[in-house]
């Protein structure tokens, strides 16, 4: 990942730097990874933002 600073404006290059590692999930796996998670919670976490994401989708679709 790159970042390019311009005209020395180190506050927008850090809050690209904050865009862009939101964007990639850095955060949340940070957080997920801070305590143990049992393997049962871990499946049923991910299921439940399976579901999320498909009720997303189908939001979206249902909009068009």
């Amino acid at each position: 990942m790159e970042i390019r600073v311009f005209d020395g404006d180190i506050n927008k290059a850090v809050k690209v730097l904050k865009r862009k590692l939101q964007q990639d999930g850095l955060f949340r796996e940070i957080r997920n990874r801070k305590f143990y998670e049992k393997p049962s919670i871990k499946r049923r976490r991910k299921a439940k933002e399976s579901q999320r994401r498909l009720r997303k989708k189908m939001k979206r679709l249902a909009n068009r």
